[in-house]
């Protein structure tokens, strides 16, 4: 393996939306820095199931619905 290739791996603070905070390896900054997050699995629709919508654009869900009808689906 080629020396010296590879980025520099150290202890970072990662604190999230909520305040909370915990310590992780990363090569994201340099050692002891704070990532401060926007966006963390607490609080993002991605993760919490937050609502979400059918968007009918162009009559395609309404065209799926009407194809598949019979299926019992």
């Amino acid at each position: 393996m080629k020396a010296d290739i590879h980025p520099a791996y150290h202890m970072i603070k990662v604190v999230m939306t909520d305040g909370t905070s915990y310590e992780t390896r990363s090569t994201w900054g340099s050692e002891g820095q704070t990532m401060n997050l926007e966006i963390d699995p607490k609080s993002h629709p991605a993760w919490t199931g937050g609502n979400q919508q059918m968007m009918d654009r162009g009559g395609r869900v309404s065209k799926f619905k009407k194809r598949f009808e019979g299926l019992g689906l």
